[in-house]
């Protein structure tokens, strides 16, 4: 009884720190439909105006569409260069192989501003602030830890024995790669590339040093906004980006449950 009684009370614990959190990301969604020009809780009536108007402004739906540029590059690049270093961090045997692995994971531990700082420095000389090109690199440096992650823990437990097989059966290292590890390592594959894709789209102070007025971020620009009035366009933005990356990993949690129950049959 006294178990009962104590698990009870760590779940409505549990679920009190849940809605704690939750809470203020779902205010924006009745906010977003409001029929006043301000960020009233609860709105006093609901349109989709400030939806029309996102879409009906070209600075909202340009910020958008290079936020998804932007986030999908870096997918593709982080995502394979991190499962590149994570294969060497897991099979190399070398000296400094920690230090390696420090420096590539920095870009979660340094303070943003700092890397922030620095971006624009390196990026000012080489003329890169303000180009799609200057996006992608900073992006992916930020994201490359978060591929580097879920892809060296799947490695950590991978079967050698299986690539091993492969080999004694005639197949090369890039056969043996793409037809036995890369399906088997695929849910930590898939997660890195979720997370880098979040990292980049939601990504503001980085992109605040390296934007010009010709190409912006969403997040930037949803920044900008809240800094010069209180348009509930913003909440319309911020209520895509919800329901974006709540789809986003809703799919990757999906597949990667699929593929355990593939693999555990």
């Amino acid at each position: 009884m006294t178990a009962r009684l104590g698990r009870g009370v760590l779940w409505a614990f549990c679920a009190l720190v849940g809605v704690w959190l939750v809470a203020p990301a779902l205010i924006v969604v009745p906010l977003s439909f409001t029929s006043k020009a301000s960020l009233k809780f609860p709105p006093d009536g609901y349109s989709f105006r400030w939806y029309e108007h996102f879409f009906s402004d070209p600075a909202w739906v340009s910020a958008l569409l290079t936020s998804v540029e932007v986030g999908l590059l870096v997918t593709v690049v982080a995502t394979v260069l991190g499962t590149a270093a994570a294969l060497g961090l897991t099979r190399a045997r070398i000296r400094g192989l920690a230090l390696a692995q420090g420096s590539m994971l920095a870009p979660m531990i340094v303070p943003g501003v700092v890397l922030a700082v620095g971006t624009y420095a390196v990026f000012l000389k080489l003329q890169l602030v303000g180009t799609l090109a200057g996006f992608v690199m900073a992006h992916t440096v930020l994201a490359l830890p978060f591929v580097m992650i879920p892809v060296t823990a799947s490695l950590r437990g991978f079967d050698r024995r299986l690539e091993s097989a492969a080999a004694s059966l005639g197949a090369g290292r890039w056969a043996t790669f793409r037809s036995v590890t890369l399906p088997l390592v695929a849910p930590g594959v898939a997660s890195g590339a979720l997370f880098a894709f979040v990292t980049s789209f939601d990504e503001v102070v980085v992109s605040l040093f390296i934007q010009s007025p010709y190409l912006q971020t969403l997040p930037v620009k949803m920044y900008a906004s809240v800094t010069r009035e209180t348009d509930p366009t913003i909440a319309a933005a911020a209520t895509m980006i919800l329901v974006l990356t709540t789809t986003l990993v809703l799919a990757a949690t999906f597949f990667v449950a699929r593929r355990s129950r593939a693999a555990d049959q």
